[in-house]
């Protein structure tokens, strides 16, 4: 029986459309390869610290990141966010049968915040948690675990977590969530997501009501 479904933002309920990688492109306008491929690789954590492990230096990593959420959030208001088509509809469905649903995402709160007003979905959720508020981002369990507690679920067992990265899949391992699917519609392939753990593979987020109900 789940309780509890935390879902990935970008990639999972909402469509990436290479607004990311963009971003960061927009934030090291003098990026390599090498950078744009570990950026690729380390989708779904923390944007601070993929910066941090980019850049090697704090201020350099913070003044990077500003880049970044400026950049993501002037995407976002042009109107390139959208919805991953039947998201909304699985969000609600679940709720409906009295599964809490939280959004997790690797922004800080300010691009969090501009993504959900975009798509209008600043009361979709029962909770949405940003690494900050959390302590720390994927892969780390923290989204997770601070999702069970602010909800008030008892048992990780009744967790589902469900992303487009290998580090969903890990922070899904890591809080010992029974459920840990991966979705194709983001960054990484089926056998990514395989080989870092996923117990399901789905299209889409919307196959998962039939999955869970």
């Amino acid at each position: 029986m789940i309780d509890l479904v935390v879902l990935d933002m970008a990639g999972t309920t909402v469509a990436d459309d290479g607004l990311v990688i963009e971003a960061f492109q927009a934030a090291l306008p003098g990026h390599t390869e090498d950078q744009l491929d570990y950026v690729r690789r380390t989708m779904g954590e923390s944007k601070i610290s993929v910066f941090r492990a980019l850049l090697g230096e704090e201020a350099a990593a913070q003044a990077a990141n500003l880049a970044f959420e400026e950049a993501y959030g002037t995407l976002v208001r042009a109107g390139r966010a959208a919805p991953i088509a039947g998201a909304a509809n699985t969000i609600a469905e679940l709720r409906e049968a009295g599964i809490k649903v939280a959004l997790t995402t690797g922004f800080a709160r300010t691009t969090a915040d501009a993504l959900l007003d975009a798509l209008g979905w600043r009361d979709i959720a029962d909770l949405t948690l940003t690494p900050a508020e959390a302590g720390r981002g994927r892969p780390y369990p923290d989204l997770v675990l601070t999702a069970l507690l602010r909800l008030q679920v008892d048992d990780v067992r009744a967790v589902a977590v469900v992303g487009d990265t290998s580090s969903d899949v890990l922070t899904g391992l890591r809080a010992g969530a029974s459920f840990v699917g991966g979705v194709l519609t983001g960054a990484h392939d089926a056998d990514t997501l395989r080989t870092a753990g996923a117990t399901h593979i789905l299209n889409s987020v919307r196959e998962l009501p039939d999955l869970l109900l």
